[in-house]
C-alpha cells in the first residue's frame, strides 16, 4: 500500500482552494441581491432644490462668521 504524498497534497490543495472560491462567488451573488434589495426599499434621496439650497448656503455663512469672531477674540485675549 503506496500512498503518493505529492498527489494527496494536490487533491487537498484543490479541495480547499475550491471551497474558498465557491464561498466567495455566492458570498458575491448575496451581496448583489441585498444591495438590490436596499435600493428598491430605500433609494437614495433626491438632490436639493434651489430654495433649500440657498437656506444652506446662509448656514454656511453663519457658521464661518461664528468660527471667525472665535477666532479673532482668542487672538484678542
Amino acid at each position: 500500500m503506496e500512498t503518493n504524498l505529492v498527489m494527496e497534497g494536490i487533491k487537498f490543495m484543490f479541495l480547499g482552494m475550491g471551497t474558498v472560491f465557491s464561498f466567495l462567488i455566492i458570498m458575491i451573488l448575496c451581496m448583489n441581491a441585498m444591495s438590490k434589495v436596499i435600493h428598491k426599499f430605500f433609494p437614495e434621496p433626491q438632490p436639493n432644490t434651489d430654495a433649500q439650497q440657498s437656506g444652506a448656503l446662509k448656514d454656511k455663512k453663519k457658521i464661518v462668521a461664528a468660527i471667525t469672531a472665535a477666532i479673532i477674540h482668542h487672538r484678542q485675549g
